[in-house]
This record gives C-alpha cells, sequence and structure tokens, in this order.
C-alpha cells in the first residue's frame, strides 16, 4: 500500500524524482504508469496494472455513458503513460504540470494504490476547504475506522 506525505520535485524537464518510501513497491508494479488526473487541480500517478482495472471496469459501461465520457474525456487530456526511468524518475505530461501548477518543490501522497502529486500551497488549501465532517465521521465509523 501506498501511504504518506512525502516532498520531492519537479524539475525543470518535468520529471518527478519518485521518493524512497514509494519506489520499491512501485518498481515491483512494473515500470510503466498512467499519469492523469479528473480536474487538472493535482496529478495522479497509476500503476499501469490499476490503471488497467479501471479501464476494465469502463469497458462495461455503455459507450454513451455520460459519467464515463466525461471521466475519459478528462483523464485522457491530461493523461499520458510513462516509463520509470533507472533513476526512480516519471515524467509529468506539461499540460497536466502547467494546469496542477506541479513545478519545482511538490508533495507526493500515497492514495494506497496510486500517487497524488499536489503543489503544496494548492494542497493546503483543498484540505482546509474539505475538512472532514460529521457525515465523513459517521462513514468512517461504519468501516470501523
Amino acid at each position: 500500500m501506498l501511504r504518506g506525505n512525502y516532498p520531492a520535485k519537479v524539475d525543470d524537464k518535468g520529471r518527478l524524482k519518485i521518493p524512497a518510501a514509494f519506489l520499491e513497491e512501485l518498481r515491483e508494479q512494473g515500470s510503466k504508469f498512467f499519469v492523469t488526473s479528473e480536474n487538472g487541480d493535482f496529478a495522479q500517478v497509476y500503476p499501469m496494472t490499476v490503471w488497467n482495472e479501471i479501464e476494465e471496469k469502463l469497458a462495461k459501461l455503455p459507450m454513451h455513458n455520460r459519467t464515463k465520457r466525461k471521466f475519459l474525456a478528462r483523464s485522457n487530456y491530461y493523461g499520458q503513460m510513462v516509463d520509470l526511468d533507472a533513476q526512480g524518475r516519471i515524467l509529468v505530461p506539461t499540460i497536466l504540470r502547467d494546469a496542477a501548477q506541479t513545478k519545482g518543490d511538490v508533495v507526493v501522497t500515497g492514495q494506497l494504490r496510486h500517487l497524488e502529486i499536489w503543489n503544496h500551497a494548492r494542497y493546503l488549501e483543498h484540505m482546509k476547504a474539505n475538512p472532514i465532517t460529521e457525515d465523513d465521521e459517521k462513514t468512517l465509523g461504519d468501516l470501523g475506522i
């Protein structure tokens, strides 16, 4: 499982050095990743094994399903398949890098099966704007958490 928050840098060429805490587990899943976003606010890094599972679920929906079409439009607009290089770096696509403001110092967080890459200030704003609510606490409680 991918967990925790680690600072990292996106270099001038758009490459992110994957934090060491995540690198071994990601390498176990292969060297190909899909880097994308649903809204351009941050980047999501999916091992291809995980992304393939998402695509298989989407493929079961009818072609004209609006939610499927919206999700695919956004994930394909921002997304690209990338390779993990020998130095443990991946390329963040230019369109996504610009939209998410992920240049220089960034925050890389584990989301169990994928990573998120955030502009640090934007991440703090996001957490402040989306506090844990009573409904969230109930949902977590129902799960025994």
